[in-house]
């Protein structure tokens, strides 16, 4: 199917759930002036799901809730190409939040899909994309963040299954999920690369506790997971024994890709931050002009970048942490410019739509730079496994 083809049809299936988001250029002063790219709700959100998992059950009855996905598996089988054009489509329209899924949808499929084993695809892949299960992941922990090697949760056999004990920390969205993907120790004499092993674990399983964090933004949308001898079946295990890294940078991988590409800076955001300086300054000072085209470029350098990269389709490599590393600049650039735009108006709140509300982005722009690999973490990937520079002295 062409993709003009293929636009036609997903506007007309997307349209039928949801209307046209008003023009950009009238909607000052309109609506909700949050300005956030990270999902920070600390009420309703049991009404959002409910409302994406209609959304999401509503294209899996017009086989498109997994456009570049198997079909053996409930996906269209079509390409990246028409993946993004049904992106494009839905950020046209007024729809429920889909960052409740992100994880459940551009992380744990392709990463089961490339780990699972045949009964893990056939029993989730189409469950995960639906949103009828909705998964988190269950890796840093107090000890082991960017060095996520040196975990110490442990994962104990036992007869017909195992047995895990640990404490997993900033887990997105573990309070509504049903199920994580969780990486434990299995083997503690190997080197700490090699003795670990991904689990699928029911969270309303005895003994996980789900605690969630309160943000500066004033959100909870992480939590930390407290596991206390949770049984899990060997079924759940994603991967061979003691072979859980190789699944956990696959996942990382399709993480990063997503946070660019999904999480990344939309025209729409670009659009706001002119409209917030041509509403608080009169005229705009040339210094502003010269950052806003900036941003503007940039944006759409960003966004040309990142579809180049994804084209190819597969699994992604390691020079997809630049998307991610794109998205965090720009959106800390853009804070940067609300913030001298806005004056004291960024922390003090006048009550003037459109204004205050730019201080959730930076206050949660620390959180993004974090997850899915710190920046500097990923200035490192790049640098050694895309630029093939020297590694720095260990």
């Amino acid at each position: 199917m062409s993709e003009g083809d293929f636009r036609q049809r997903v506007t007309e299936v997307v349209g039928a759930f949801a209307p046209r988001r008003a023009a950009a250029g009238n909607a000052w002063g309109q609506g909700d002036d949050r300005v956030s790219v990270v999902a920070e709700r600390s009420a309703g959100e049991a009404e959002e799901i409910a409302e994406l998992r209609r959304y999401r059950a509503h294209l899996d009855a017009h086989g498109l809730s997994w456009v570049e996905g198997p079909q053996a598996h409930g996906g269209a089988g079509l390409t990246t190409r028409h993946a993004e054009v049904l992106r494009v489509v839905e950020a046209e329209h007024a729809l429920p939040d889909d960052a409740y899924l992100r994880f459940s949808a551009s992380t744990l499929c392709p990463t089961l899909l490339e780990h699972g084993t045949e009964d893990q695809k056939t029993g989730l892949l189409r469950r995960l994309r639906t949103g009828e299960v909705i998964a988190c992941q269950l890796y840093s922990e107090p000890g082991a963040g960017s060095d996520l090697a040196g975990l110490s949760t442990r994962a104990e056999r036992r007869d017909d299954g195992w047995v895990l004990n640990g404490q997993k920390v900033w887990s997105s969205g573990a309070h509504y999920s049903d199920i994580g993907l969780c990486i434990a120790r299995t083997d503690p004499d190997k080197p700490k690369h090699a003795g670990l092993t991904t689990f699928l674990v029911d969270l309303t399983a005895p003994g996980v506790d789900i605690r969630p964090i309160r943000q500066l933004t004033g959100g909870a949308s992480f939590d930390e997971v407290f596991l206390t001898d949770v049984h899990v079946p060997d079924s759940a295990r994603v991967g061979a024994v003691d072979g859980g890294w190789g699944v956990v940078m696959t996942s990382l991988l399709h993480e990063r890709s997503a946070i660019g590409r999904e999480v990344g800076v939309d025209a729409a955001l670009v659009d706001r931050l002119v409209d917030l300086a041509r509403h608080t300054q009169e005229p705009i000072d040339a210094r502003t002009r010269d950052q806003l085209a900036d941003v503007v470029v940039r944006a759409w350098a960003a966004r040309l970048t990142t579809d180049r990269l994804l084209d190819g389709g597969g699994t992604p490599g390691p020079e997809l942490a630049m998307t991610k590393l794109l998205t965090t600049d720009l959106l800390r650039q853009m804070s940067d410019i609300a913030a001298d735009v806005l004056g004291a108006g960024h922390v003090a709140d006048t009550g003037e739509w459109g204004t205050y509300a730019w201080s959730e982005l930076t206050l949660g722009l620390p959180g993004l730079r974090v997850g899915g690999g710190t920046d500097e973490i990923l200035k490192n990937a790049v640098g050694e496994r895309v630029l093939q520079l020297p590694k720095d002295a260990r």
